[in-house]
């Protein structure tokens, strides 16, 4: 049988990191290990309250799961749909087990995530840096830091929204990607986009709230640049309605239930051809390379919650001017810090 255990982590934030709709000083993570014959599996659950997911759900979950992992680590996809029987939702939870899943199936076989996925690791995209919300000024001073990353994710939602975009600007030729978080009305949108167009931004990310998809159409019928989903994509059949109104979505391990779902999500995704990042929460190196492994296949990252944090308990992936280089240990990877 796979045995499961689960512990909480807690993840220092180098700055407190706030977004249109909160701010965050630590992150309540938990780890999960499986255990099978002589290998352990790691995986790592980053719940966000606004999908309805705490430490303490995760930690409930994880017992739920004891019992249900049968006794073959090698059917993930049967593992996945158990779990999904078990109790619904819980994505982050689901996340943990499933990177742990495909940790102990590539130690058994000694092989890295992307070789048993049939991935080139060359191909790994560039990493964004992110930069929370704060004063313009301030915000500048943390692009100016961040010299070493060639693309900057700018979170907005605020009065400001320009002033920091044109502040940001002055002192950085960084590509430049804004992030909303659902932080606007469509009119805000519309005319904020259009305000910061002229300043070299690659694309936006959820101008609106999530469930606000004719927002989202009025929007990218009316701007000149590209309208990314994210909180509004979050399982396989949010794609196809969409792919009507955005030109990509944002996939996060975290709010869909792990690799599994993913690795379905990215080729629904390109059926309708959409554009695809792959994203994350404030997670450890254990769950950035997790996903940091799938990057082959998509257009951009926005892996860098690791980079957010004092205290990582892990090395996995490393980030070199920007671009991603997987590990080549065999499942993730990852190992204690």
């Amino acid at each position: 049988m796979i045995h499961i255990d689960a512990k909480p982590i807690d993840l220092k934030l180098t700055t407190p990191f706030r977004i249109a709709r909160s701010v965050q000083h630590v992150a309540a993570n938990a780890e999960v290990q499986l255990t099978y014959g002589e290998h352990i599996g790691y995986g790592e659950a980053a719940p966000s309250r606004y999908y309805g997911e705490s430490v303490e759900t995760v930690l409930a979950c994880i017992s739920l799961f004891a019992g249900n992992l049968g006794d073959d680590p090698f059917v993930i996809d049967d593992i996945m749909s158990r779990l999904d029987k078990v109790i619904g939702r819980n994505p982050a939870a689901k996340a943990a087990v499933n990177m742990a899943l495909y940790d102990l199936v590539g130690k058994q076989l000694g092989v890295p995530l992307y070789k048993l996925l049939g991935l080139d690791p060359a191909r790994t995209p560039y990493t964004s840096f992110t930069i929370g919300i704060d004063t313009p000024t301030e915000m500048a001073k943390k692009a100016l830091l961040a010299k070493d990353y060639p693309i900057l994710k700018i979170k907005v939602g605020t009065k400001q929204d320009l002033e920091i975009i044109k502040a940001i600007r002055e002192v950085s030729s960084a590509v430049i990607r804004v992030d909303a978080n659902a932080g606007w009305t469509p009119k805000e949108a519309i005319k904020n986009i259009n305000a910061i167009a002229p300043y070299n931004i690659e694309f936006v990310e959820q101008p609106v709230p999530a469930h606000d998809l004719a927002g989202l159409k009025l929007i990218r019928d009316n701007v000149p640049l590209p309208i990314i989903a994210d909180e509004s994509a979050v399982a396989l059949t949010d794609i196809p309605r969409l792919s009507e109104c955005v030109d990509g979505i944002n996939l996060k391990l975290m709010k869909s239930n792990g690799i599994t779902q993913i690795l379905k999500m990215i080729h629904v995704a390109r059926a309708h051809d959409l554009k695809i990042m792959l994203g994350c929460m404030i997670e450890s190196s254990l769950a950035i390379t997790a996903a940091a492994h799938l990057t082959p296949l998509v257009d951009y990252a926005d892996l860098d919650g690791n980079l957010l944090v004092d205290d990582d308990p892990y090395t996995g992936v490393t980030v070199e001017q920007g671009k991603l280089v997987l590990p080549e240990g065999p499942g993730l990877g990852v190992k204690p810090r």
